[in-house]
Parts: C-alpha cells; sequence; structure tokens
C-alpha cells in the first residue's frame, strides 16, 4: 500500500518555523515525508534536513519523495526521542527549528495488516516500529486486569474502561485474545446498547489507549520536549501538532515550563533557584485548521500546533 498521508496544518507549521535557506531542520516524524518536503524546498545548498522515523514504511515511503534534493537530505530510522543523540552522530550541535506532528498515520491506519483501526479484523498489534516486541496482542492478553483498566481510564478516557477491562480478561481465560475483531465485540459487550448509539464508534477509544501504551507515545514525548528544546539554536522553533487532550496537555506544560522554570515562592523579591528562560511560547493559544482543511481531511479536526522559539 501507498504511504498515503494528508500533512496536517502544512501551511500554518511551514510558516511558525520561519525556514531559513541556510538553516538546519529535523522532522522528527517523518512520515511520507509531507512537511519534510515543503522545509526541504526552501532550503539551499547551505541548509539541510534530517528525518526521522521508526517506521520502516515511513523511511520508504519519505527517501522515494524527497529524493529530488539529494544531499540537502539525510533520514535517519529512530525514534524522535533519539534525536539529540542521532543528531551528534551526525556531527550536528544544534538546529533552527523542530517538526512533530504526533499519533498514528493515515498509512497506518488504513493499513489493514498493522491492526491499529477498529475497522477492520486483523491481526493484532499496532506497532509503529516492528522492530519492538511488545504489541498490542501481548497488552491484551498479558496486562492484568488493574493495568488495563488504567491504561484505557489514563489513555482512551473512556468511561467504561473498568468493564472493558473486566470482559477482555474474562475472555482470554477462555483463549487468547487473536484480532481486532475479537477485541472489537469485547468492547461493544461492555458499554451499555443506548451509549454505543450516541457515543461514536464503542472501540475508539480502547484502541486509542492501546496503541498508545504499545508505542509508549506519551512517556516518549515527556521525555523529549527538554531535549529537543535545547537542540535549538538561538531564535529556533519547536513546532508541535497533537491529536488529542493528552498529547497536548503534555506540550503545553513543557513549554510554559521552558519558559518560566523559576521555583521560587512568588513572595520572593529575587529568583534564586538559578533556573533560566530557554524562550518563549510563540503559541498563547494553539493554531486550530481551518474548516476547509477540516472539510478535505475529517482527521485534521483534531489537531493542535503549538509552536516554543529559543531565546536570542
Amino acid at each position: 500500500m501507498k504511504f498515503d498521508h494528508v500533512s496536517v496544518l502544512l501551511n500554518e507549521t511551514i510558516d511558525s518555523l520561519k525556514i531559513k535557506p541556510e538553516g538546519i531542520y529535523v522532522d522528527g516524524t517523518l512520515g511520507g515525508g509531507g512537511h519534510a518536503y515543503h522545509v526541504a524546498e526552501k532550503l539551499n545548498k547551505k541548509g539541510h534536513l534530517y528525518g526521522i522515523d521508526q517506521d520502516d514504511a515511513a523511511i520508504q515511503a519519505a527517501g522515494e519523495r524527497l529524493s529530488e534534493f539529494g544531499d540537502t537530505v539525510t533520514i535517519i530510522r529512530d525514534n524522535y526521542c533519539n534525536a539529540k543523540s542521532a543528531l551528534v552522530a551526525q556531527g550536528v550541535a544544534g538546529v533552527d527549528g523542530i517538526v512533530l506532528d504526533l499519533g498514528v498515520s493515515s498509512y497506518q491506519l488504513d493499513t489493514i495488516e498493522r491492526g491499529f483501526s477498529y475497522k477492520y479484523d486483523t491481526v493484532l498489534d499496532m506497532r509503529m516500529d516492528k522492530r519492538q516486541t511488545l504489541s498490542a496482542k501481548e497488552i491484551v492478553n498479558d496486562y492484568s486486569e488493574m493495568d488495563l483498566y488504567r491504561i484505557i481510564r489514563d489513555y482512551g478516557e473512556d468511561q467504561f474502561a473498568k468493564n472493558i477491562a473486566k470482559h477482555i480478561v474474562r475472555a482470554r481465560a477462555e483463549k487468547p485474545i487473536e484480532t481486532t475483531g475479537e477485541l472489537n465485540e469485547l468492547i461493544k459487550a461492555a458499554i451499555p446498547a443506548k451509549m454505543r448509539v450516541t457515543g461514536g464508534h464503542p472501540s475508539k477509544k480502547t484502541f486509542q489507549a492501546i496503541r498508545i501504551e504499545c508505542n509508549k507515545e506519551l512517556e516518549v514525548l515527556k521525555d523529549s520536549l527538554d531535549d529537543l528544546i535545547t537542540l535549538l539554536n538561538p531564535g529556533g522553533r519547536l513546532c508541535i501538532i497533537t491529536f488529542h487532550s493528552l498529547e497536548d496537555r503534555i506540550v503545553k506544560s513543557a513549554f510554559r515550563k521552558n519558559e518560566n522554570p523559576c521555583t521560587c515562592p512568588s513572595d520572593f523579591p529575587v529568583c534564586v533557584c538559578g533556573k533560566v528562560s530557554q524562550g518563549k511560547v510563540i503559541t498563547r493559544k494553539p493554531i486550530l485548521p481551518q474548516e476547509e482543511e477540516i472539510v478535505v481531511n475529517k482527521r485534521s479536526k483534531s489537531a493542535k500546533l503549538r509552536v516554543f522559539e529559543k531565546k536570542q
């Protein structure tokens, strides 16, 4: 299947980066190369783009799409949480801009055998990096009922998390849960019939929760943001597109903390903690997609773009 993914908030992200033709930029979630392409086309021969992704299909697709830029682009198969060490290995100490387009790509959702979507009956997988051993199947069949409940409650924000976890554990005692279809039926049975009619697809929140746990998405995001900000050159910008409240909350909090890291009590006349601001938040409120974009690409509806600029 072709790596087909429509880049969300494309123009807004490119504008927010304030691209310098001779600058060094990073796309930490390369995907099919959508954002990366529009960054690379603004660079001259002194500029450079580093594209990072852990998905081998993304690496192949982006390599083809970005091939016209030749040596201006370097593609690295890795998780963006390792961006700092990966760039140091390339001899890069600082960059002028970083883009993260979080969540799952349209290609991953629509490739049936990847097991990301509740719309298809296929093997339980959900790994963004197929080299990792933990998959959705292990989570569903091996995690304790309490851990399943916690994941579905916290990552899926599902009010029926406890009952869904209970149904999963009860079913797997009879036989392992092998497919997305089997998991779908269990979730459906755990949710009251009237909520299945009015509350959207019953499996959406649980599938999101399991995917986030499988790929450690929130941990990776939380643990990476400070490092990504320290990677920025003076005036460099970090642009992050999120798709649900959990991601957005982490980004918003990290940006605020880096803008004002002081931990001194409010009644202290001067700062004595010694923590220094790393820069400023450009987006006091997130940038949202225009109505026209939502009509063309329904998956953009929940997208939010936040931007941080390193101090000069």
